[in-house]
């Protein structure tokens, strides 16, 4: 017995576009109905749909035209098991959040970055997500017992946009983390000196105000998310950073910083995307037992060493004097059993 195809439905008001994505869903092995404003969509609800690519302004006049979170609204009620995907050239971090929240969308493409092959392993992972025949189900396998971590891992979350923050906790929680969210620098500050975290995320900017695509004249050290990063010990808690911003520069200077582990833009924020980097981070190996060994400021004072440092740098950076560096140096050397600046750089960064 032969099966039955999947369904798929684009709404798009670009007779061109409307072309592609069939082209892209036939290619996936979809029967597809296209349909160029709210009203043809609606009509074509009728019949399920098993995924939607739906456009977001359907008026080629009006830039500002909404109708596809209308769809998607209309999908979410009348085709619960439909996966939708809003596509848009107007995309905004507040767009991506009210579609994924709000509608029900399982990702946001931006028509400007737009690539065949990005779509397709979407729709991949969303046919491959299906129910399996009952004689065929296995028992679920969790985020935590694929990383075979329990449910006292700890990720601390710094967001201070109060939708992101329900949507990265809903995500974590489900998973079975325990989460710590915190909303401003004072508080992600104080979580980083009285406890420890197997993962963190942080948003850089911690400000509606600057919360923008790109950062302008701004320098990384004025983002209070990217001050956080100082926090965190060389060695020991890996950072995802989740923002808003896209400008390279910006991006290229987070990654200097030997603690992130990754780099997700909101504008294209995509839940499985988002989890699987949570268990990629976390599947990292750990920092060595002897770094416990380290004090808080032992811990400081490596981290600043790392990043080439002299004795004088280090102590103004943390506000004590280069005899309390060298004090605590020697303490340093003495726990991780080396003699050298080079051979603690080396440790540091897993070379030994």
């Amino acid at each position: 017995m032969m099966m039955r195809k999947p369904r798929a439905l684009v709404v798009d008001d670009d007779r061109s576009w409307q072309e592609i994505l069939r082209e892209i869903l036939e290619d996936s092995g979809c029967e597809v109905d296209t349909a160029a404003s709210l009203d043809e969509a609606q009509r074509l609800m009728a019949v399920p749909h098993r995924v939607a690519v739906v456009d977001l302004a359907l008026h080629e006049r009006d830039h500002h035209n909404r109708d596809g979170l209308m769809v998607l609204k209309l999908l979410r009620e009348h085709d619960p098991g439909c996966s939708a995907i809003l596509l848009t050239g107007y995309a905004t971090v507040e767009l991506a959040v009210s579609a994924i929240r709000q509608y029900g969308a399982e990702n946001v493409l931006r028509k400007e970055v737009f690539t065949r092959g990005e779509l397709k392993k979407l729709l991949l992972s969303i046919f491959s997500a299906e129910e399996k025949k009952p004689e065929d189900t296995k028992p679920t396998v969790t985020l935590p017992q694929l990383l075979k971590v329990n449910r006292e891992a700890r990720i601390l979350l710094v967001e201070d946009d109060q939708s992101w923050q329900d949507i990265l906790s809903e995500l974590l929680g489900e998973s079975g983390f325990q989460v710590r969210a915190c909303r401003s620098f004072g508080e992600a500050l104080g979580c980083l000196r009285r406890e420890r975290y197997q993962l963190a995320i942080i948003d850089l900017s911690l400000s509606h105000a600057s919360g923008g695509g790109g950062i302008g004249a701004t320098r990384p050290e004025d983002l209070e998310g990217y001050r956080l990063l100082l926090g965190f010990q060389g060695g020991g808690t890996p950072v995802i950073v989740l923002s808003g911003m896209t400008d390279p520069v910006l991006i290229e200077q987070t990654f200097a910083r030997p603690q992130v582990f990754a780099y997700l833009e909101k504008q294209s924020f995509h839940r499985k995307v988002f989890l699987r980097t949570v268990h990629e981070a976390l599947q990292q190996k750990g920092p060595p037992a002897e770094f416990e060994k380290l004090t808080e400021r032992e811990r400081e004072v490596l981290e600043l060493l790392a990043e080439g440092k002299t004795n004088k740098e280090i102590a103004e950076a943390l506000v004590i004097t280069t005899n309390t560096v060298k004090r605590h140096l020697k303490s340093i050397f003495a726990k991780l059993e080396i003699h050298t600046r080079a051979a603690a750089v080396a440790r540091i960064k897993g070379e030994t």
